[in-house]
């Protein structure tokens, strides 16, 4: 049996020869200061979720925000590591609090940047932005705005509570109120890969299955048995992952602390990263957001891990022929070439903190995928499980004496009152909860070489599988 643990696996996102390191300017141009309607000259500019584009408040004028270009736009000849300036290391020793000089009437202007990185000027109520990239990871290389409309948002969000209503903590439904409901930019990385994958091991194509039965009457008893041809199995394959995301703040990485639901927030994508727009504040106000805080080296092991697992996704639609599974042995993705930016990304959030637990319950800025975690009446549930369990012991033992083909059915009703208690619980925690990276991000798998070559032929063996099957495994859960 193979331990995913003691295989030959070997990845590396991030190439250790700085030369191949290439750092591209996303905020070139850019000045701090005003940003004036091309109409009137106002700064009082804001995004108009519903069509998208910027809106002067003053004159109602409509300015379509600059679209962000990437650097390499064919991931296929990604060669090195490409870094937008916006995803560089945080330098630890920079300021948050910087002074802008205001061009309508040459006030300084303080903006604290931890958090805001618009202000006021106090003397002639002009608007200042931070246009330039700070090293503080405040300012991203792009943003992908909101375009799901507030109410809708609440909307969404009061349909999933309304629905987890009975078995929900009599404090949280009386304290729940959809009009706390935020607009949240959160930190990611989103990184495109150029990569060469290979698998190597074992699989098992099933020839044929067939029932033996032994003793009699009461003490028969039947197994089934299965013949099987067992093979060596090779693929080599390009992969080109493109806008694979990951949150880029550490809090919200913890994906299984225990006094906060984070999982959720990884659960509501994917986005449409590729309709992210350049940098500008202006998108940022009437809404918060949370500034990244990690590096690259901090995310390149989740970003690793995760492209394996997509790799593994991939190789498995090349295995249909062997239906009792693989067993991969040895496994490597040779990465001849990434592209990192950093983005922030629109989500709308209700937070409620049920004794030491912060509850979330998010829809997706752009489309409005909905998930969350509603805070349970224990006491309610436990007793509403004991009553199904009560219920079901008595037919469940009954069927279960009979040994008939219905003794699965007996022992569902045996074990019905923890059944009904892990169902309700899964259905308002949703701690598994998770973005399924493996099978959903925008993967292409190219240039395919495969090899088999058959072993030998197994008999007479019980096993469904091959031993240590992990065709399918998903190393890092994201949430679950």
């Amino acid at each position: 049996m193979a331990d995913n643990d003691n295989m030959d696996n070997k990845i590396d996102l991030l190439n250790s020869n700085t030369e191949d390191v290439t750092i591209v300017q996303t905020d070139s141009g850019a000045k701090d200061g005003q940003s004036k309607c091309p109409r009137c000259g106002a700064t009082d500019i804001a995004l108009n979720v519903g069509t998208g584009k910027l809106r002067c408040n003053s004159c109602r004028h409509e300015l379509e925000p600059e679209k962000f270009e990437k650097s390499v736009t064919d991931i296929r000849s990604l060669d090195g590591t490409v870094i937008g300036s916006g995803a560089t290391d945080i330098n630890a020793s920079s300021e948050d609090v910087l002074t802008l000089k205001c061009t309508s009437c040459g006030a300084e202007v303080v903006i604290d940047t931890s958090e805001s990185l618009q202000s006021r000027c106090h003397w002639c109520r002009n608007t200042l932005s931070i246009k330039q990239q700070v090293p503080n990871g405040a300012v991203p290389d792009k943003v992908l705005p909101f375009n799901a409309k507030k109410d809708d948002a609440r909307a969404a969000i009061e349909k999933f509570v309304s629905e987890r209503q009975f078995f929900a903590h009599k404090k949280f439904k009386e304290e729940f109120c959809v009009e706390n409901v935020m607009g949240v930019y959160l930190s990611y990385m989103v990184v495109d890969i150029n990569s060469k994958a290979s698998f190597s091991g074992q699989g098992e194509h099933l020839i044929r299955s067939y029932t033996v039965t032994t003793g009699t009457g009461k003490n028969a008893r039947t197994t089934t048995y299965y013949d099987a041809d067992l093979y060596d199995v090779n693929r080599e394959f390009d992969l080109i992952v493109e806008n694979l995301t990951i949150e880029s703040n550490a809090e919200k990485l913890k994906h299984k602390s225990s006094n906060r639901t984070n999982n959720i927030v990884n659960a509501i994508k994917p986005f449409d990263t590729e309709n992210s727009v350049r940098w500008n504040a202006n998108l940022m106000r009437s809404f918060t957001s949370q500034k990244r805080d990690t590096d690259i080296d901090d995310l390149s092991g989740l970003i690793e891990v995760k492209t394996k697992d997509i790799a593994r996704h991939q190789a498995l639609k090349t295995t249909n022929k062997f239906d009792r599974g693989v067993r991969w042995e040895k496994e490597s993705i040779d990465v001849k070439g990434s592209q990192w930016k950093s983005a922030y990304l629109p989500i709308w959030l209700y937070s409620y903190q049920n004794n030491d637990v912060i509850h979330y319950v998010a829809a997706n800025g752009r489309n409005l995928n909905t998930m969350g975690s509603i805070p349970i009446n224990m006491a309610k549930l436990l007793i509403f499980a004991l009553i199904v369990q009560i219920l079901g012991t008595i037919p469940g033992v009954s069927i279960l004496a009979l040994d008939t083909d219905w003794s699965i059915i007996g022992a569902v009703l045996f074990v019905s009152g923890p059944l009904f208690f892990w169902l309700i619980y899964s259905r308002y925690r949703n701690q598994g909860a998770r973005y399924r990276h493996e099978s959903a991000a925008s993967a292409k798998m190219e240039n395919l070489r495969e090899s088999e070559e058959l072993i030998r032929r197994i008999t007479k063996t019980s096993r469904s599988s091959i031993q240590g099957r992990n065709d399918s495994n998903v190393n890092y859960k994201g949430g679950s």
